[in-house]
């Protein structure tokens, strides 16, 4: 069974290079022993990477259980197809070594979301994110809302991405804790419970285009 799927993002880095960079790309298509990426755009600089033929990398990526894996691969070369791709060696995934699981970065944003009970427990209502993760978010709270009880719901949010797709999530979402900030407002913090793999996928993928957007403006280091 293979544990890279389509759709699948690859942060890849240089086994024999002085500079410490990273690149991200998305795996579009497959065939025995090898991937097709979309062209690598550099974490560092935010621009699209093009690598040379045998270059040689380690490769992570997360499953859909959400483990952390690693495993060697090179550039077997270029093509053109619908969009310009490059092609990866994919060893047996047997040779894959799993790794400790990555906090998920978190980046400061805010989002309209709409906070639906798990239950009944409270009225819906829509409310701004202070940031966000593939594994929670932070979400601003009026004074006097009354949730601190709720041990669980569903937070639902849209995501744009570059391509001009809008992702609708639905996300059922652990109450870590409520914090106070200034003036009475507070801070809901979340766990999402068992997010569905695409869900993950679209997270990191918005996350990681806001970072590269930033960077280009140097407000991201």
């Amino acid at each position: 069974m293979m544990m890279v799927k389509i759709g699948d993002i690859l942060m890849l880095e240089p086994k024999y290079s002085q500079q410490k960079e990273k690149f991200n790309c998305m795996v579009v298509e497959m065939g025995p022993g090898y991937v097709y990426t979309d062209f690598p755009i550099n974490v560092g600089t935010g621009k699209i990477a093009f690598l040379m033929d045998g270059t040689q990398f380690n490769v992570t990526f997360t499953n859909e259980e959400q483990a952390v894996y690693v495993f060697d691969s090179e550039v077997l070369g270029k093509v053109k197809g619908r969009i310009p791709m490059m092609q990866l060696l994919l060893p047996e995934s047997g040779t894959f070594v799993k790794i400790q699981r990555r906090q998920y970065v978190r980046l400061d944003v805010t989002l309209d979301t709409a906070i639906h009970p798990e239950h009944s427990e409270f009225t819906p209502f829509r409310a701004l994110t202070e940031d966000i993760s593939a594994g929670g978010a932070s979400i601003r709270l009026l004074k006097g809302t009354d949730i601190q009880s709720v041990s669980q719901l569903y937070l639902w949010v849209a995501l744009t991405l570059k391509s001009g797709e809008i992702h609708y999530l639905r996300l059922k979402s652990k109450v870590i804790r409520v914090t106070e900030k200034k003036h009475g407002n507070m801070l809901l913090h979340v766990q999402f419970l068992e997010p569905a793999k695409k869900d993950v996928q679209t997270l990191m993928r918005f996350i990681f285009e806001k970072q590269v957007d930033l960077k280009k403006k140097g407000l991201y280091v």
